[in-house]
């Protein structure tokens, strides 16, 4: 059984391409999977391996880049390891989308989770915004969220700027990342109710009763796992050859399928 860890912390780093090559050293010596985005506002990943393994990466981590906790983390299990090989990236930003992160501003935002987070959306007046890819979206979402359609996260705020600023707004993607740098934009340009779904899709399907959930569907994931349920089990998508988006098993039997 394979270990998935995904995470994320900003913090200033210096030292780029030193820190790449120690970290890929270690990640290749315990034999981890996946890609770690290194920046000068943080880091951002998705690794996966064996359970004792992982938690030497953590351990080294954290001690390395001189933090106590991650933003925000999301374990789960696969049974086959999701990912060809190990890889670390050195990117301007963990997600790109032309603003940078400091401790001040990131301080500013309100989280929720569980039944609060149902409850907040469940409101007619809130803004349910999901900000992730178009091609994410079909495979499950929350039910009325709304997704801008861009094909790049860098083109979030041409959508962003349509939105009300009196009304609240509940943010989402799959592990909280692409939301806390979205709500940086919104603060900047006056808005003030804007709320983000604490720990991303991955923690709500892994802690909410699926009585209770509100979600529709299953979530991608980037990984060869496609997608996940309830539980983070792995869902019923695979990927398509032709076209590289997510086909459902329903899908597949479909006499237009190839």
């Amino acid at each position: 059984m394979f270990t998935v860890f995904g995470f994320y912390k900003f913090k200033k780093i210096n030292l780029l391409k030193k820190k790449k090559k120690f970290l890929l050293e270690k990640i290749l010596y315990h034999k981890i999977r996946g890609t770690i985005i290194l920046s000068k506002e943080g880091l951002n990943g998705t690794i996966s391996g064996l359970k004792k393994d992982i938690y030497s990466i953590i351990i080294f981590l954290k001690k390395e880049f001189k933090f106590k906790n991650f933003n925000s983390t999301n374990i789960s299990n696969s049974s086959f390891q999701p990912f060809h090989k190990g890889k670390i990236k050195i990117k301007k930003e963990v997600v790109p989308i032309g603003i940078k992160v400091n401790s001040k501003n990131i301080k500013r935002n309100k989280y929720l989770s569980g039944k609060t987070w149902n409850k907040l959306i469940s409101k007619k007046s809130t803004v349910l915004l999901d900000t992730r890819k178009p091609f994410e979206y079909e495979v499950g979402t929350f039910k009325n969220s709304i997704n801008p359609n861009v094909k790049h996260f860098r083109d979030l705020p041409i959508y962003l700027k349509k939105i009300n600023k009196t009304k609240s707004i509940a943010m989402f993607c799959t592990g909280g990342i692409r939301c806390e740098k979205a709500s940086i934009y919104l603060y900047k340009k006056g808005f003030k109710n804007v709320y983000l779904l604490k720990g991303g899709i991955l923690n709500y399907l892994k802690n909410i009763k699926k009585n209770e959930s509100l979600w529709k569907g299953e979530c991608y994931v980037f990984d060869n796992r496609i997608s996940v349920k309830h539980k983070l089990k792995i869902g019923n998508y695979s990927m398509c050859s032709g076209c590289r988006t997510p086909v459902s098993t329903k899908e597949k039997k479909s006499k237009k399928y190839e």
